[in-house]
């Protein structure tokens, strides 16, 4: 299309003037808000073949079928709902006008701000669609946070976005970036945010639903996404909801003992904290925007070999745009009261005490230690080597003498802790080291990562490693397959270029 069109009134018009796309809409939580704009665009017979709305639990379950876990905002309740209008398209209308009609089936359910203002509006949206008459559906979900603080305009910013998603699956399938694009036409990140998102069918095969995540963050449409270890992208309270969370920022390009040796002593050390239990807590492989940055571009498929590495190893990985550790550590707060560890580098602990990061902040470093050092955080520092050889950690931390005493402060009432039992015979090892010795192909970098990524690195020819001689690829091939039971991924996503939403 060379005619993009982004009002909400003249995308339902278009789609109701097209004579292919034919479907339901099935709304619950904040009115009809997307059938609206059908029907007032006008010509909405043409399109839809039925809505409805079924608010009261009793006709829901009846429909739907009950939820196990009793929540009604939920993925699982969406596609019970997806499944089930579209499976009525195609039952009832299939021999109907199935020739010459793509059916589709929207979705959503839905829970807006209460009028005492004590909650946050957020629900779960999805189109299972067809592309070509007769065709298997695809289907596409999304989770929205409403940041309104008006239930009335938490309902409109969800009917523009419900638009947007039926259009998209219409007429931008073919094209990713102009698709990503325009689900937030007519639309801002103060109005609504998308932290969870999956395109799947037979459509769309060639699509990681991991690039799709971090192009949320790249594009402003969130501040974070996330996917678990299987990964599978995940809706962060899904996975965070009344658990402790242990988190480590790094590169991770590509991940070393060393990464694996913080996570295990600082696990270790966590999991004494008390109150801490041990199956409630969430490792979490946290890579910031500038992380994922190489030469000023985020190039996706050295992303998604991070991604498959830390997967492999058993870590969640978050994306985020996160630069100070006290937005991190409110972003896991919002999901969780239990306790947080962040575990850390001497370098990064000299970083949170930088006092230009906080410049934006009307009470400077002390109002970022209130959100960073909450009741139930603390900072677990692995020890780094100095130049000339001497052990740098929490102890022998120093800082200009103006916060010398805040770090004390810290640091005697123990939320700023050395990590213990840690290896020191890798403290030599550095990521940038790796990449350089494994590009000129130097004996010894084999040495300085886990098992598993050496094997990957060398099947798979990763982050510019090329062998000198033909490599028994069965046997890595094999080996890998056993340690790890993952798959990996071999996108094109060089031609994207992206642009952050205002």
């Amino acid at each position: 299309m060379n005619d993009k069109i982004t009002d909400t009134k003249s995308k339902a018009l278009r789609i109701n003037l097209d004579p292919r796309p034919y479907g339901s809409l099935a709304e619950i939580g904040a009115g009809q808000e997307v059938a609206a704009f059908f029907f007032k665009a006008g010509a909405a017979s043409q399109t839809i073949a039925k809505t409805m709305s079924a608010y009261d639990m009793t006709f829901s379950d009846a429909i739907y079928g009950k939820e196990e876990h009793g929540r009604y905002v939920s993925e699982s309740r969406l596609h019970k709902m997806l499944d089930r209008e579209y499976s009525l398209l195609e039952e009832r209308l299939r021999d109907v006008r199935g020739e010459r009609s793509t059916f589709f089936a929207f979705a959503d359910t839905v829970v807006t701000i209460n009028f005492q203002k004590t909650n946050q509006g957020h629900g779960w949206m999805g189109v299972q669609f067809q592309l070509h008459p007769f065709a298997k559906p695809n289907k596409f979900i999304l989770h929205v946070r409403m940041m309104e603080k008006e239930a009335t305009a938490q309902q409109q910013a969800l009917g523009i976005m419900g638009v947007n998603m039926i259009y998209a699956c219409i007429y931008y399938h073919s094209n990713i970036e102009v698709f990503m694009d325009s689900l937030m036409d007519n639309l801002t990140t103060e109005r609504i945010k998308i932290d969870k998102i999956s395109l799947t069918g037979p459509d769309f095969k060639h699509i990681d639903n991991r690039v799709l995540a971090l192009m949320l963050v790249q594009k402003g449409y969130t501040n974070a996404a996330l996917f678990d270890k299987s990964g599978e992208v995940r809706e962060p309270a899904d996975l965070f909801y009344k658990k402790h969370i242990v988190a480590l920022r790094g590169r991770f390009r590509p991940c070393t003992k060393v990464n694996i040796d913080m996570f295990e002593t600082g696990v270790r050390e966590f999991e004494q904290e008390e109150d801490v239990e041990k199956d409630k807590i969430v490792q979490v492989a946290e890579l910031t925007l500038n992380n994922l940055r190489s030469e000023g571009e985020i190039n996706y498929q050295d992303f998604l070999y991070r991604a498959d590495l830390l997967c492999s190893l058993g870590k969640n990985v978050l994306i985020s745009n996160y630069q100070e550790y006290y937005r991190l550590v409110d972003f896991f707060n919002r999901y969780t009261k239990l306790k947080i560890g962040i575990i850390l580098g001497p370098y990064n602990l000299a970083d949170i005490f930088n006092e230009k990061y906080y410049t934006n902040l009307k009470g400077g470093i002390l109002e970022s230690f209130a959100l960073l050092f909450s009741r139930n955080v603390k900072l677990y520092v692995y020890p780094a080597l100095k130049p000339d050889g001497s052990l740098y950690n929490a102890e022998t931390f120093t800082l200009p003498e103006h916060l010398r005493y805040l770090y004390m402060y810290l640091f005697e009432n123990n939320k700023i802790k050395d990590i213990r039992g840690y290896q020191h015979d890798i403290l030599h090892i550095f990521s940038d080291k790796v990449i350089d010795m494994l590009k000129k192909n130097t004996p010894g970098w084999e040495d300085m990562v886990p098992k598993e990524v050496e094997i990957a690195i060398k099947e798979k020819n990763l982050f510019g490693y090329t062998a000198d001689e033909i490599q028994t690829r069965e046997h890595h091939q094999n080996d890998f397959a056993q340690k790890t039971n993952y798959p990996y991924f071999h996108l094109n996503f060089s031609s994207f270029t992206i642009s952050k939403h205002n």
